[in-house]
């Protein structure tokens, strides 16, 4: 690994087509060495493609590609890497079974007398982890014993043994829990202490603020702003990308004559990890629940689904006591969670869209009388999946289009208590706006929802009622439009006195 040498790249009018359909028009980008440039955008927007050109997968129609002042064409990925270029993709291309270091050489392995050297090998890995500051991988390892994270890392160290100097990571954070994240977040800087340049392809909001310098933002494949990251705000960015302000984005609350019965109660509930729960969320309302990582809220979920069962204290479904101690008793009393990892909890990925819509009806409802509704095709068309048809396999749609599966698949049994728990995670704010008002509209049917989310905006956009969670019990409720800073002082175990 080359230290101490920075990589500078151009891109001038980049423009590319598919059988006629421009995707990109005339974008322009430039990468510095040391610097995070994040590219955002709408599904559809270019940031695939422009990341693909990049990293030489794809040849541009037209425009020009220049690295540190001199004008490169890449016939492949392997003249990108030639370059210094290198993509971190969103799906990992490890291979399970090999060691780190047999991941990291694959297909460039060291030989010494006609064999693979294996020692030389595992010493440039952990030289390379050395570099990062990452000491808590062995290069000797199977890459199967290692977390999401790790596997990030050896990601990223893979592309630096080719002496990459420009990393391109797209979505890096979409299969990685909330406490993962922040070990990005530090290896990312480390990389742009070390002079490295990074293009980050993200849909999260937060995490751009976080790390960028400079933010561009592609609409239909052409460049409509390139900013430094402080002179711009979520309302900006919200407005570059969808054409109107933040204000707009989130559907009119509910008015207090659009409140029906109390639909789900907890009185004192208590398990392992939450306790003295009590609250109360109405039909037609949405009740938020927030709280840092670690403090209970998507136990509370659980909890209330039957994943792990409330021990004591009770709970109330339309004014009747329950006792839900498996996710099916849930499901039959009308109680629906969408989890935050959809790929892993939330879907069957080799199977299709239609399958997956009905998974919760032909499993929990199995023998009993369901409620739902016969016609999926009509379901599948009321929440706006878009897909080349039914039979299409989940695991090819978008982000956005796979998290409308699944609340389609909870739909089909007619909930009326919905449990989400990051229900836009990872999904393009065109994708967002649409689970958005499809959570609105099942409010205005009469469902109680109660939604779980990291992100604050979100959170106070879409909520009627908050309520904050605080190492495992409620902290406290906050109105409609409350502002960031109260929810982070309940959060951290603050009154709201305590914000300046």
């Amino acid at each position: 690994m080359t230290t101490g040498t920075t990589t500078s790249v151009r891109l001038t009018g980049i423009s590319k087509s598919f059988l006629g359909v421009p995707v990109l028009r005339g974008v322009d980008l430039q990468l510095r060495g040391g610097e995070v440039h994040a590219v955002m955008g709408e599904n559809g927007a270019g940031k695939s493609t422009l990341l693909k050109v990049l990293a030489g997968v794809h040849r541009p129609d037209s425009g020009r590609i220049e690295v540190d002042g001199g004008e490169v064409s890449f016939a492949g990925p392997s003249d990108a890497q030639r370059a210094g270029i290198a993509i971190i993709h969103q799906e990992f291309t490890l291979l399970p079974h090999r060691s780190v270091a047999e991941n990291v050489y694959l297909g460039r392995e060291p030989v010494r007398r006609m064999q693979v050297d294996q020692r030389r090998m595992e010493a440039d890995t952990r030289e390379l982890l050395d570099w990062l500051g990452e000491d808590g991988i062995d290069p000797t390892v199977p890459v199967s014993s290692l977390s999401v994270a790790q596997r990030q890392v050896v990601e990223i160290v893979k592309a630096l043994s080719t002496d990459a100097r420009v990393l391109g990571m797209d979505e890096p954070t979409a299969a990685l829990a909330d406490h993962e994240v922040e070990l990005l977040y530090d290896l990312v800087r480390r990389l742009r202490e070390r002079g490295i340049a990074i293009l980050y392809v993200s849909h999260r909001m937060r995490e751009v603020f976080d790390l960028s310098d400079r933010i561009t933002v592609l609409k239909d494949g052409q460049l409509v702003t390139c900013a430094p990251t402080s002179e711009l705000t979520s309302e900006d960015l919200v407005r570059h990308m969808v054409g109107r302000d933040l204000g707009e984005y989130y559907p009119d609350r509910a008015a207090p004559d659009d409140l029906g019965p109390v639909r789900l109660a907890l009185r004192g509930a208590g398990n392992a990890r939450v306790r003295d729960l009590n609250l109360e969320v109405r039909a037609g309302e949405i009740v938020g629940l927030a709280g840092l990582q670690g403090s209970g809220r998507s136990a509370v979920a659980r909890a209330v689904f039957g994943v792990e069962p409330f021990t004591r204290g009770a709970m109330e479904v339309d004014g009747a006591a329950h006792r839900v101690t498996r996710p099916r008793t849930a499901v039959r009393l009308g109680i629906a969670l969408v989890t935050e990892d959809r790929k892993g909890d939330g879907l069957a990925l080799r199977q299709s869209v239609r399958d997956n819509a009905l998974l919760v009806r032909r499993a929990a409802l199995r023998g009993a009388r369901s409620r739902a509704k016969s016609d999926v095709s009509a379901l599948l068309d009321k929440v706006t999946v878009v897909a080349r048809g039914e039979h299409q396999e989940v695991r090819f749609l978008s982000g956005g289009n796979q998290q409308k599966v699944v609340l389609a698949k909870w739909l089909a049994v007619e909930p009326m208590v919905l449990l989400v728990d990051e229900p836009t995670r990872g999904i393009d704010v065109g994708a967002k706006r649409a689970v958005h008002e499809l959570l609105r509209d099942l409010a205005k049917r009469g469902v109680a929802v109660l939604m779980i989310s990291s992100e604050l905006p979100e959170l106070i956009g879409m909520s009627d009622r908050i309520l904050v969670m605080h190492d495992g019990a409620l902290a406290g409720e906050l109105p409609a439009g409350a502002s960031e800073g109260a929810v982070m002082a309940l959060a951290t175990g603050h009154g709201i006195g305590d914000v300046a």
